[in-house]
Order: structure tokens, then sequence, then C-alpha cells
């Protein structure tokens, strides 16, 4: 929004200056959002009211916009204003409001931001609409009050969110027992000042607009309680839920976006333009994050200034950009269409005089709780960038990147949901809750899953990513780490119609390879995709079988081993040609994500593993998708100092480059993959197997009942590593240093953890926390509560209860 600007201008602008940052320090990778309270009510275990409280309130609009009909449309990145004036006779105890729109709302309470960007894209299914809870019992007073609601109407199909094609706003609120709903009541304009850019547009995956505001025709002060409204028109009231096209109303399953006040960039450099006449501002923000642009300036009427991110042309098409056309004087702006990258470019013509830049910085509401140090710096700095890519890959769902697509991509988010649980606090798991049912709930009529969703410009299938989504690495790996057993419960019949009904074996009992829409099994070169069907098919498999066993469907649970067993049976002897796996129409280079996916699966015995590993340092064909697991084999097969070599060899660039995100692909723009952009978490996948195989700690029960901490250092000799589990922190603290091993672990509370300490030697000693423990036979637990359950895999285990632990062997 544009209002006047306040104050003495010298003095902001002595600010505009600022110190150019050391971008070399590993530091700026894990800086904190800093954050103001938020307000929404919201309980991060899930824990949401129920959703099936009858709304009485109406879907309201601008009148004019279009007739009360369905087939009516609303243009395309229309921007409304709505106000409601009411009175209290006491500041209540309660009041919570129900939001919805389309597609985008900022909310003020008595002139007060409450809400930044509301509401999440359509939708839980192709039909129906997510709806917000509010509470904003801190903000009414007795007396006169005010709600000034903006909102955004994409008005678009993109490949995050499904067009309604109707600008509309509903709130319900409960203020102390007394109803406040959108009615006739309310006030509505479309916003004069908003208006659209000439092209380039932001490419077809994106259902945002570009955002062009004219401050000429701004309605200054319109959110404040003392604005006069009494011009404005009363609004057309549209229906009430579940009225056509936004249907059924969801509750919002995540929590509202951390957002920080408008901070200062760490540098400001100004060149010349292209065209002579205007100074480009190149600011520098700290890492890549998702902001929203602001300026303080003094202009003439009429500049138009251009606002857009080192990241506009990420991914090889445009992405989302600003303009701003000034009104004559101080004035300020915020740009509210988030844009994402390194620096942020205002170009600015002349006699725009800069008072101050800055940006708010937002994102989805949770800490950067996971930590993983080593003596390598390198891995240290890999892990770090995996973190600060994942969590810019969050918002109203996972997407594949923040710039070119926004999209939830399943084969990404596989890989982002299991990077949650050892990067980010327990927040985070609930938008993978959300993009499981998200993906179940877009399921098609002939059984099919596809993605990205939600989506109103796509409708693809790709075969292998909805095998990987819906199997054991996928909806299984969820949860495992988060016990969440009622999701799985909830979607189970629609992962078992994919896995079962569409699905089918051959002839020979191996899997008949379906085309889909898209018949993708990684970008690069070399795939061998009958190892990757099959491999992807008996992961699907595998977790359908644990899903069934878990909701009490034994027929199911048969029938999945049963085609689990004929694919065991016929794998090796189809494709294993002794020094590594092929299908007989192969005749290129050989695979090694095939060959990975068979060790993973377990189709590779250990006598083949010699043989593996010297193919998987030969072949290098994977993108860094498809990149994890490759190194999972290795690290599967035993092998982890080839593991940490291989990764990184292959992660050099993107870990030596200036950038504080991963890529998509080995190189970034025309040496990269799909575009080439710079912003993957599907590259992460490094950030959860130096915390799950190095730091070695991983549930081995769902929601951490039990779990195990099994490190394999390979050539480093010092790691320490935070796990922020479902049951809270997991800390390990591992040395190996000449003939000293030692681990410390702070358990949390409620679990059961497993502890492996190598042994080097029949003379060796291992005392916790002081006390011999071996050599001593395997027996029940002790006074303290451990129990020694022996030697196996080339180390002794422990089992402990909660609390602090400090295993020490020594010779």
């Amino acid at each position: 929004m544009a209002t006047g600007l306040n104050g003495k201008r010298a003095a902001l602008r002595s600010r505009s200056r600022l110190p150019r940052a050391n971008k070399s320090a590993p530091s700026r990778l894990a800086r904190p959002l800093a954050l103001l309270p938020l307000l929404a009510c919201f309980d991060p275990l899930g824990n949401t009211a129920s959703a099936e409280e009858a709304w009485r309130a109406n879907w309201i609009g601008v009148a004019g916009d279009s007739s009360a009909t369905e087939a009516a449309s609303t243009p395309p990145n229309t921007w409304a204003c709505f106000r409601k004036q009411f009175s209290l006779e006491d500041a209540p105890e309660r009041a919570e409001l129900r939001i919805a729109c389309d597609s985008k709302y900022w909310l003020w309470v008595n002139g007060e931001l409450a809400v930044f960007e509301g509401q999440l894209k359509r939708g839980p299914n192709p039909e129906d609409t997510y709806f917000d809870r509010v509470d904003v019992s801190g903000l009414l007073k007795p007396g006169p009050n005010t709600l000034a609601v903006l909102v955004w109407h994409f008005g678009k199909h993109g490949m995050s969110h499904k067009n309604s094609g109707r600008l509309g706003l509903i709130v319900d609120g409960n203020i102390d027992g007394t109803r406040l709903v959108t009615d006739a009541s309310w006030k509505a304009v479309v916003h004069p000042a908003y208006e659209n850019t000439g092209p380039p547009h932001p490419n077809w995956r994106l259902p945002e607009s570009n955002i062009r505001y004219d401050a000429r025709r701004a309605l200054g002060g319109w959110t404040s309680p003392a604005f006069d409204d009494s011009e404005w028109p009363t609004v057309e009231t549209l229906g009430m839920p579940s009225a056509a096209p936004w249907n059924r109303l969801v509750e919002r399953s995540i929590p509202q976006w951390r957002r920080s006040e408008i901070k200062e960039y760490e540098s400001i450099t100004e060149l010349p333009a292209e065209d002579g006449k205007s100074v480009v501002h190149l600011t520098s923000l700290p890492y890549n994050a998702q902001i929203t642009p602001y300026f303080e300036i003094d202009a003439p009427e009429g500049r138009v200034i251009d606002i857009r991110t080192d990241n506009y042309r990420g991914g090889g098409e445009t992405n989302v950009r600003s303009e701003y056309v000034t009104r004559a004087g101080v004035q300020r702006y915020e740009s509210l269409g988030w844009m994402n990258g390194h620096t942020v470019q205002y170009t600015l013509p002349a006699g725009v005089e800069v008072v101050r830049l800055g940006y708010r910085e937002s994102g989805y509401n949770a800490d950067l709780s996971g930590s993983f140090e080593c003596d390598d710096p390198f891995l240290n700095r890999l892990w770090q960038k995996a973190q600060r890519t994942l969590y810019l890959e969050m918002r109203d769902g996972f997407v594949d990147c923040p710039g070119r697509e926004r999209a939830q991509w399943w084969g990404d988010i596989t890989l982002e949901i299991e990077q949650c649980f050892y990067g980010l606090d327990p927040s985070s798991r609930l938008l993978g809750r959300k993009a499981i049912h998200e993906l179940c709930g877009w399921q098609r009529a002939d059984g099919t899953l596809f993605s990205p969703i939600p989506a109103g410009n796509w409708d693809k299938e790709l075969p292998l990513q909805m095998l990987a989504s819906v199997g054991s690495k996928g909806f299984g790996t969820y949860y495992l780490h988060s016990g969440d057993e009622e999701t799985l419960r909830q979607v189970y019949p629609a992962v078992r119609r994919y896995v079962l009904d569409v699905w089918r074996l051959r002839e020979d009992g191996l899997v008949e390879q379906r085309k889909g829409g898209w018949t993708w099994g990684d970008w690069g070169q070399h795939k061998d995709m009958p190892l990757l069907y099959n491999c992807w098919y008996y992961l699907a498999l595998d977790g359908l079988k644990d899903m069934a066993t878990l909701t009490e469907k034994p027929e199911d649970a048969a029938e999945c081993e049963q085609r689990m067993q004929s694919i065991r049976d016929r794998f090796n002897d189809t494709y294993w040609h002794g020094d590594c796996y092929r299908s007989p129409k192969n005749t290129g280079e050989i695979d090694d994500r095939g060959n990975a996916m068979a060790v993973i699966c377990g189709f590779a015995k250990p006598t083949q593993y010699p043989a593996l590993r010297k193919l998987l340092d030969r072949q290098r064909h994977a993108s860094p998708y498809m990149e994890k697991y490759v190194l999972q084999a290795l690290f599967e097969m035993g092998y982890q100092s080839d593991a940490i070599r291989r990764m990184k060899s292959r992660f050099r660039k993107m870990v030596e480059s200036d950038l504080t995100t991963l890529w998509e692909g080995w190189g970034i723009g025309v040496d990269g993959f799909g575009g080439g952009s710079y912003n993957h978490a599907w590259s992460g996948g490094p950030l959860v197997l130096l915390s799950q195989y190095v730091a070695g700690v991983r549930p081995t029960l769902p929601g951490y009942d039990t779990y195990e901490v099994m490190p394999v250092l390979g050539s480093l000799s010092e790691v320490h590593a935070t796990v922020p589990s479902i049951r809270g922190p997991i800390e390990v603290h591992v040395s190996d240093r000449a003939e000293t091993f030692e681990l410390r672990l702070s358990s949390p509370d409620n679990t059961v953890a497993v502890v492996g300490i190598p042994i080097n030697s029949q003379e060796s000693v291992v005392r916790v926390n002081g006390a011999t423990r071996w050599p001593q036979p395997a027996g029940p637990p002790t006074v303290d509560g451990v129990q020694t359950l022996g030697l196996s895999d080339g180390a002794i285990k422990f089992s402990v209860p909660p609390g602090k632990w400090t295993f020490q062997r020594t010779l």
C-alpha cells in the first residue's frame, strides 16, 4: 500500500547506504527470520476446531463486478477493498473470524495489520476452497471498530491454483457469542490504483500476475477507522456456503506466515540503467528469501519504477515483477506480491530521490531447528544450503521452485517432506500432511493420481513420481517420522485404488510400464526405465502393505506381498548381468539410478555389492533428484566413504557458489535441467543422508517411539547433529579420534534410543555414563534403564531411556 510519509527525509536517507556483507560467510545461510507475533488461532500439533460449524455469512463481491450467476467472471489481477464498521459494548474475551476469499487477502483491524497474505490457493480438491481461522480478540475495543480487507483475485489458472472465476470474500465472526458476518451492509470498491503491467507477463505456470500500482489513484488511508466510506457502494451478496463457484469450505491446516517488520538491505549499489536515464539500485539480501519489496521516495508525478529480483528469469522463463507509478511528493510503498532472490533490483527514473529501500521477509511458520556440523566445512555448507533451499520451497504448499512454477510436483515433495523432519521444527510436518491430503483429494475418476496440484492448467500423471509419493519412501517416510496414523487411514482408499487397481503385473511377473501423461524418470541421460518402473512399483507396494496392515486390511496386504514376491523372484534373473543391473533393451551406458534403486529395494545381495560399488564410482547420470537415492545406496551397502566422496564431487559447484540455495541441475540456466533454476530442494538429499547415516539418527517405530543412533563417520572424526523429532530435539555429538570413540546423546521424553558403538578390537571397553557396560553379556535393563543388546553389524548396541548419555569406547 502507498501512504503519505511523515518525518524528516534526511534522517531516513542516512539509512539507505549499508556496508557490503561478506557473501562467503557460511553463517548467512542459517540466519533466522525475525518475526512478529502471529495472530492466527492455530495449534502446531494439528488439532484445529471443528470445520463443520454452520456458516451464517454470505459470500460478497464488489457491486457491478459481475452478475450473480455461476458463469460470471472477474478479470484477472483484480484488487478490491472491503470495509465493515460495527460497535461493541466491551472489549471481547473471544473474537474469532473464519475468513475465505478468492484468492488472497490482507486484513486490518482498527487500522492494524492482523493478517499478511491470508488464504491458501485453491484447493483441497478440484472443487472446494480453504478458509482461515483468525483470532482478533486483542485488536477489538469498546465502541466503534473497523475491519478492512484487501482482496487480490488471481483470476487465472496456474500449476498451483485453480481459478474459480469470481472475486469473493466471506467473513463469519464469533465475538463473545455475537455473530459478525459478511452481508449486504458491507461496503466495497475495486481498488483503482492496482493495474496490469505490459508484457512480459509471468509464464503460464503462475496464477499470480505482475503488480502495477499507480499512486496517483490511491485510496489514501482506506484501512484506517477514520476513513470516510460513505460514498462507497454496498456489496453484492453471492450466496452462502456451499455456494458455487467456491463450494465447500475446508479449514486451513497450516499456520499463517511468519513475517518480519520492514528490514534494511545488507548493501545497496547504484548502477546506470540500459536506457542511460534511469538508475538501478541493486540491493543485497542476506540469503535467498521470500520477500515483499518496499521503498520510501520523493518524486515528481508519473514516473514508473520497476522492481524485480535476480530470480526474475530463474528457470529460464519470466517470473513476477512489479511497477509503481509515482504521485508528486514523498511516498512509501510495499509491493504485496512476494518475490524471491538474493538481490532486489529497483530501476528508478531520473528525478526520483531515494529516502529508504527495504523489504519484508515472510515464509512458512517453522524454525530452522535441525543442524549438522562436522570437521569438513564443505559438508557443513552443503547441509546449510540444503536447509535454506528447503525453507524457500514452502508456502501454500511445497513447491519445486519459488520462481518459475511454485508448483507441488510430488517427486520433489517426497524428498522435501523427509528433509523437513531433519531440518525444521515439527510444525513443518503439517505442510506434508496437507500435501498428502491434496494429492489424494485430486485423484481422478479413473483412479490415477497426478501432480502438480492444486492446478487449473495441468492434469498429466508422471507414473514414477506418483509411485514414489505413495510408497514407503513417500507416505511411509512421513508416517515413520510423524506417527500420524489418522492421515494414512484417511488416504488409504485412494492409495489402494491407485496401486492395486490402476497398476498391473505382466504375464512375466514384472510390472506393466504405464505411460501416464508424461513418462518421466529423471532429468539426464541413460535412464533404464524398466529398472526404475519395477523398483518404484515395488516400493509403492511395500508402502501400501504397511498401510493395509495399519488399517486392518489383511486381504490387501496379502495382495501387495504377492505382487512384491513376484517382482523379487524375477528381478535379478531378468536384469542382473554379473556386474550390473541392465534391462534387455538397454544398449547405452549403465544407469546409476536403476542400480542404486535395486539396492534400496533389497534386490541386490551383499555378494553383489563390490560390483555395484565400482559401477557407482564410474557412472554419473542421475540428476540431483535421483542422486539422493544413489548416495543412499552407497550408505546402505556400507560404503560411507565412497558416498561422501561422490557427494562432494557431485555437489562441488553448488557448494562453492556464492548462491545460498541448491540448483535444479548440476549447472544453472542452459547448463542445468528443466530451465536451470537455482532453487530446487530436490537437490537437498545430502541433508537427510548426513543426519540419518553419518550422524546415524533415524526412527525405527512411527513417531520416534523408538529410534536408533548408529553413526558412520567414514573419514570424518567429529560430528554434531540436532534432529528436531516429533518427540523433541535429539542431540548427538560423536568424536572418533585415535583409540577413543565418544558419543554424547540427549534423548527426549517418551522415547527409547538404541545406540550403536563401533567395535574395532576385541579388547575394546565401552562405558556408559562412566560405568563399564562392555564386555558384559546381553541382559535385561539395569537400574538406570540401560540395556546391553549385544554385538551385531560391527557395533555393540545399547538401549537407553530418555536423558543425557555419554558412551566411551577405549582400549
